[in-house]
């Protein structure tokens, strides 16, 4: 098998191996995939800025290189504009208007299928971090560690002052993007990369498909850095990207079914047996488009004469409680669990460890190439 590079410049300028990117709510995974060569990126919206502290501390203990921090603040959203408020004072003013019907139809969804409520004493916070204001204390986290050498932004282009003091401090950072337009936003924004992320991959997604935007990405924004995402399961799938121009793999699903992730095996287990087919773009947990397997809760939400889903963050202060006790009651909730996902999970099964999916990308990458080359021989 002949041997092919696969560094890229963006990989030279971070200081890792490879150009894969490993989205992850789990530190263990993050951590497993820097040490791998490729590059951990932590999504900080579950966690509060005490939590983030910790978890950053974590991964800076256990972590030989770099890693990436993933923040929510969306272009959109309701409350936004809204100036000089705590994180406290805005989820307490934004809860007035989440209506209570929605929440009494949420509650009994979860009551129907027996799903638990939590024990007494174990409060969250509705508000995670989808705005600016309940971000701005995650930044402030960041900046403290030196090993988190990327932040990204999962929903837009990030506030110019947070961008500013991103960069200021050495990091670089980003944005996801599913569109060209929103990929030229990140450019005159002054980002110092995008991820192109098809409608294939999960969590929040647009319409139009991997193989057709990575390319028309890839070429409006010139020589900025381009991640390609959505649907990415194999080192096949990489070496395409690349042979279109993008600077690296931004993985997410994948991540799901590895030995460290933090998955409850009942909600493990429901991943490793779904097909791409199973997947769906929904609002009925965030209030935005996000691809998720499909179930009772996301049926329930799309009927005629149910309540619609609020827009961002309404509705994951709606929903957040039935996230949190699909956690804890995985079985119980097997049926109306939060299982963001895209369209990947059909490759999905069986569990490996992080460094061996790491190792196999790169292999499969390898022979991906090798492949063509004996084809143009």
């Amino acid at each position: 098998m002949l041997q092919f590079g696969m560094r890229t410049e963006f990989c030279e300028q971070l200081g890792i191996e490879f150009p894969i990117f490993a989205f992850t709510h789990c530190r263990d995974v993050a951590a497993a995939v820097s040490n791998a060569g490729g590059l951990g990126v932590l999504g900080a919206v579950g966690f509060t800025a005490e939590q983030l502290e910790v978890e950053l501390s974590w991964l800076d203990e256990h972590v030989n290189g770099v890693y990436g921090v993933d923040l929510v603040i969306p272009s959109k959203y309701e409350g936004k504009g809204v100036e000089g408020l705590s994180p406290e004072e805005l989820e307490a003013q934004l809860a007035q208007m989440v209506p209570q019907g929605h929440r009494d139809f949420a509650a009994k969804l979860l009551a129907d299928h027996g799903v638990p409520a939590l024990p007494d004493g174990e409060h969250h916070n509705e508000l995670l971090g989808w705005t600016a204001t309940t971000a701005a204390p995650q930044v402030e986290v960041i900046l403290r560690h030196p090993k988190a050498k990327l932040v990204a932004n999962a929903l837009g282009t990030p506030p110019a002052d947070v961008v500013e003091r991103i960069q200021q401090s050495g990091r670089v950072i980003g944005a996801l993007c599913g569109s060209v337009k929103h990929a030229l936003n990140h450019k005159a924004a002054g980002l110092d990369f995008a991820v192109c992320q098809g409608t294939e991959g999960g969590g929040h997604c647009g319409e139009v498909s991997s193989l057709v935007l990575w390319p028309q990405v890839i070429d409006a924004v010139g020589d900025m850095p381009v991640l390609a995402a959505g649907g990415i399961g194999n080192g096949a799938q990489i070496a395409s990207a690349l042979a279109m121009g993008a600077a690296g793999a931004w993985t997410g699903s994948l991540w799901l079914t590895v030995e460290e992730a933090n998955v409850p095996p009942a909600q493990m287990s429901t991943y490793l047996s779904a097909s791409s087919n199973d997947t769906v773009r929904s609002r009925a947990w965030t209030g935005k488009p996000c691809r998720m397997l499909r179930n009772d809760w996301t049926d329930a939400w799309e009927a005629d004469d149910t309540p619609n889903p609020l827009p961002m963050p309404l509705q994951m202060m709606v929903a957040l409680d039935g996230v949190k006790r699909g956690h804890r009651y995985p079985e119980a909730a097997k049926d109306v669990n939060f299982n963001p996902v895209g369209q990947v999970v059909g490759m999905m099964n069986r569990i490996e460890r992080s460094a061996d999916v790491v190792n196999r990308l790169v292999s499969e990458y390898v022979t991906a190439c090798d492949r063509l080359t004996k084809l143009n021989g």
